[in-house]
């Protein structure tokens, strides 16, 4: 019985010398499946924190999170209308105006960004450059009510 021990142990090596030396040339045969790309916007999340920020006048928080969101999709105009308006309410002017831009680029000359622009006129103190603004909404908009409001501020400062 000891002669066959040695026997078994060695034939043993041998086959798992065989088999751990074969090789099937590296290919992987596993079968995986496509990942798909996201189909929802990436900036969502940060849009909507964004909203809900400058809502509760937190507007260092909103600029944030709109920020971000253009930075994740640069034609997200509902983005860079906060993070202007964010800017505005910062007082930051001139961070406004390169937002106010980028948004002319990404959604053109629309009566809402330029009341918003005419808005952001009247928070410096610039009352002519407000009325054109504000006026010039006011004339493409179907209801001026927003316009008005701001028209109203204007006249009383």
């Amino acid at each position: 019985m000891r002669h066959r021990l040695p026997t078994a142990m060695a034939a043993l090596a041998a086959v798992l010398m065989v088999t751990g030396c074969t090789t099937n040339n590296n290919v992987d045969t596993t079968k995986t499946t496509a990942i798909q790309p996201a189909s929802k916007d990436v900036s969502a999340t940060d849009l909507a924190e964004g909203k809900a920020q400058f809502r509760e006048a937190n507007y260092g928080l909103a600029e944030k999170h709109f920020r971000k969101a253009v930075e994740l999709k640069a034609d997200n105009a509902e983005a860079w209308m906060g993070l202007a308006a964010s800017y505005d309410e910062l007082g930051r002017f001139d961070f406004a105006d390169r937002a106010y831009n980028q948004l002319l680029k990404v959604a053109g000359r629309r009566p809402q960004i330029v009341n918003n622009m005419g808005y952001s006129q009247l928070l410096r103190g610039n009352k002519k450059q407000a009325r054109a603004l504000l006026l010039e909404a006011k004339a493409h908009m179907a209801d001026p009510t927003v316009v008005d409001a701001n028209l109203a501020l204007l006249n009383k400062s």
